[in-house]
């Protein structure tokens, strides 16, 4: 158990996640947790070792840049943002998340993320999240393109 006040969010880099990255750290300057920002790969349904093998490094490096940008670019729009740690793990998204989570104050995911149904409004991933999670689960959903949002960067509305 940890004496932490953690926020896990999950990464993608998809729009809603990034919105989700945005409101997590919202909530972490409120309530002086740490944000512990999240992104799982796995190998491609495709791979194989014809063609040659993509070394698994690369898998995760490619990982590492989407989360790695992701919380560059939502900290540095902020004035003094709270701490924030970065995690990269092999594993199916949902349960690295869970896993992460465990002992979390909250976990915070995108609608949806790429792999999601173009028009679904929850991805596979938030809605595996909301059903087995310990903790209470925030699904943040991306502003529409041209919309701002009505709260600004306040997760409380």
């Amino acid at each position: 158990m940890s004496e932490e006040n953690r926020i896990v969010v999950g990464i993608d880099g998809s729009a809603p996640s990034l919105a989700a990255l945005d409101w997590a750290l919202g909530q972490a300057e409120l309530t002086g947790a740490v944000v512990e920002a999240v992104t799982a790969w796995e190998y491609p349904a495709f791979y194989s070792w014809e063609g040659g093998a993509v070394p698994p490094r690369e898998f995760e490096n490619a990982a590492s840049v989407t989360v790695e940008d992701a919380v560059d670019a939502a900290v540095d729009r902020r004035g003094t943002p709270p701490r924030v740690r970065t995690h990269v793990k092999q594993g199916d998204s949902t349960q690295v998340l869970l896993d992460t989570a465990e002992d979390a104050e909250l976990l915070v995911v995108g609608s949806r993320g790429h792999g999601g149904f173009v028009g679904a409004l929850l991805g596979s991933v938030s809605h595996r999240c909301t059903h087995h999670a310990r903790c209470p689960v925030v699904i943040v959903h991306a502003p529409r393109e041209g919309e701002h949002s009505r709260r600004g960067d306040r997760p409380d509305g």
